[in-house]
């Protein structure tokens, strides 16, 4: 502190007509405030960090340490589950859930008692205390590994009445609550040495906080006292030379507030072009997509009455024909008919696959559902559609039949975004399950799309845009696809998706309950 004592005396000691000379000190004194004050918080902040690191390293083993008390229950359950007659018809799901559960669970102590979670390179050796506890607990632990290797033995159902299983089974039960009882010892034991490192952390902190603000009290005393004396001096000149600024000021600030009017007037006009250039899109895509919408109702109308008239025409002629030909082979020397019978047999098949299929079309262009209905059964005939062997669909919705139609627009945008995502999930998400909610609250209907398929990341966070499919689309395509639909009716659309976790597509329109009008064909 002498030395910097001297340092500062050196600063301050003469040259005070020196005008450039003030700079150059000051920025002396900054710079060798700045330092000590990095030094310390520096150091601080590593020690800090340090030893922030080892507790949570020492967290890992406490958390690892007290799932061994879950898992020993888990075991207790499925080995009652495995030797339990009445279980009989899921014993290999019991007991390869018994494997799965004690695999972890021996790895789990064998680690910890180690010190040690491989699963994030965690390695801290145990306390004397803590060894002598896992040492104390040693005999319980053999003896649950002992009787489940015999139960995990097991190949029947049958073989779960011999002795050595019940043997087995009263041995595992008999070490369940003494193993529980020592595991929370040691889980104990590892708190409070814990606590103990915390202690002595904030000890640690605090030492270093009293040091940081000693410093800075000398350094306020050493340095900013003489800097303010220097300080005033130069005040004194620079307020006068404010005086003489503030008239010029004064000029300057009625030329700006002349020009901030003229650049507020411009940005005014800008906005409202932009806005009217944003009007303009919306109602131009509006427009598009009712013209979409009309067209395909007017292609299921055509497909609908035209050509699945045509096909039922075709169907009945070869049903007649088939009829004669049945009373021709009863004929004697007509075997020859049978054959063709069979034919034509064959070709009613198809002609009438061909009626489903373009009724499939029809309704998949504009389903008579929609129109006739309402949203909530469109929907549900959807989940009812693609639900499968594979796909378990879910549907469920708080609006009833007793509720006024929405909008027609409305229930087309969420009838498109709901196909469009279950198409997207079946398609790509290889997905067990989905499950489809709509839900009126606060004058909004949500659409919500879940499912626990794979998928995928976001485009935002790729490092360049995803290749065509082989149908030349875009992945992305559909998803923006849906996002027009719902910024044409001032509607959010969200997807969440995480690679392995599934992906929910989140919708929400405002919207009025009120009676639509719709084109019944």
């Amino acid at each position: 502190m002498a030395s910097i004592k001297l340092t500062v005396t050196d600063f301050l000691s003469d040259n005070t007509k020196n005008d450039q000379a003030i700079p150059f000190r000051f920025t002396r004194l900054y710079v060798t405030l700045f330092l000590i004050l990095a030094v310390l918080l520096t150091g601080g902040q590593l020690l800090t960090q340090w030893r922030l690191s080892t507790v949570q390293d020492e967290l890992w083993i406490i958390r690892y340490t007290a799932l061994q008390r879950h898992q020993s229950q888990q075991i207790v359950k499925q080995a009652l589950q495995v030797t339990d007659s009445k279980e009989g018809s899921d014993f290999n799901q019991n007991l390869a859930e018994l494997r799965h559960v004690f695999s972890a669970f021996e790895r789990y102590h064998l680690e910890s008692r180690q010190g040690q979670v491989t699963d994030h390179n965690v390695l801290i050796p145990n306390s004397d205390t803590i060894q002598r506890l896992y040492t104390n607990i040693s005999p319980e632990f053999n003896a649950i590994q002992q009787s489940i290797g015999n139960l995990i033995k097991l190949q029947r159902p049958e073989d779960v009445s011999q002795p050595v299983v019940q043997a087995s089974l009263k041995l595992l039960l008999a070490n369940e609550k003494p193993f529980l009882e020592e595991i929370d010892g040691i889980v104990r034991q590892h708190t409070s040495e814990l606590r103990n490192q915390l202690i002595r952390l904030e000890s640690i902190e605090l030492y270093l906080y009293i040091i940081s603000i000693a410093v800075m009290l000398g350094i306020g005393f050493l340095i900013f006292r003489p800097a303010t004396h220097r300080l005033k001096q130069t005040i004194a000149q620079l307020i006068e030379a404010e005086r003489q600024a503030s008239i010029a000021n004064k000029e300057l600030l009625y030329v700006n507030k002349s020009l901030n009017e003229t650049r507020q007037k411009l940005f005014e006009a800008t906005r409202l072009q932009y806005q009217q250039e944003i009007d303009e899109q919306k109602i131009r895509t509006s427009y598009l997509m009712a013209g979409q919408e009309d067209e395909r109702k007017r292609l299921s109308r055509e497909l609908h009455d035209g050509l699945g008239q045509m096909l039922t025409a075709i169907k009945l002629q070869i049903e007649g024909l088939e009829a004669g030909l049945r009373r021709a082979s009863a004929e004697p020397g007509k075997t020859d008919l049978m054959a063709h019978s069979k034919s034509i047999t064959n070709l009613k098949k198809l002609v009438t696959q061909t009626i489903q299929e373009t009724r499939t079309i029809s309704n998949n262009l504009m389903p008579s559902v929609l129109s006739d209905f309402g949203i909530v059964p469109a929907i549900k005939m959807l989940a009812e559609n693609d639900r499968s062997e594979t796909v378990d669909v879910t549907f469920e919705s708080n609006l009833t039949a007793d509720d006024p139609r929405l909008d027609k627009n409305v229930e087309i945008m969420l009838y498109r975004i709901t196909q469009e995502a279950l198409s997207n999930a079946v398609r790509h998400a290889h997905p067990s399950h989905i499950h489809i909610e709509l839900i009126e609250r606060q004058n909004y209907v949500h659409l919500l799309v879940t499912d626990d398929g794979r998928g995928f990341r976001p485009v935002s966070q790729r490092s360049k845009l995803p290749s065509p499919t082989k149908n030349g689309r875009a992945p992305s395509q559909g998803l923006h696809n849906m996002e027009e639909r719902a910024k044409l009716l001032n509607g959010r659309l969200k997807i969440s998706s995480v690679p392995g976790k599934g992906t929910k597509v989140q919708v929400s329109i405002p919207y009025k309950l009120q009676s639509a009008h719709y084109d019944a064909n």
